[in-house]
């Protein structure tokens, strides 16, 4: 096994946040560009717990609580825009969603 290390905790996180960032230039579905972008909160989360525990504090921990939170909230108001856009256009893919052009 090897050891864990703050190195494999940050470059595990910027491997995710790079995916995610890819997802999000790369996918037309809307779904999926939602999930890329959770993926990249979930990244930036996964490098604010590893700091905080090789610090020795809390501060990180408590930041990922308030984020987490707000994720909730975001993945409900996301959802919801997306089922909007659906029940209007028929489709969740980005490239023929243009109802907010006019």
């Amino acid at each position: 096994m090897l050891p864990e290390t703050l190195n494999s905790y940050v470059i595990l996180s910027a491997v995710l946040f790079g995916l995610g960032f890819l997802g999000v230039l790369l996918r037309r579905n809307t779904l999926v560009i939602y999930m890329c972008l959770e993926l990249m909160l979930v990244a930036s989360t996964l490098a604010l717990v590893a700091f905080s525990r090789f610090n020795g504090t809390m501060e990180g921990n408590i930041f990922v609580f308030f984020i987490l939170t707000v994720a909730a909230a975001e993945v409900a108001v996301g959802l919801a825009i997306v089922v909007a856009l659906f029940r209007r256009t028929q489709t969740v893919r980005v490239d023929r969603l243009d109802a907010l052009k006019h």
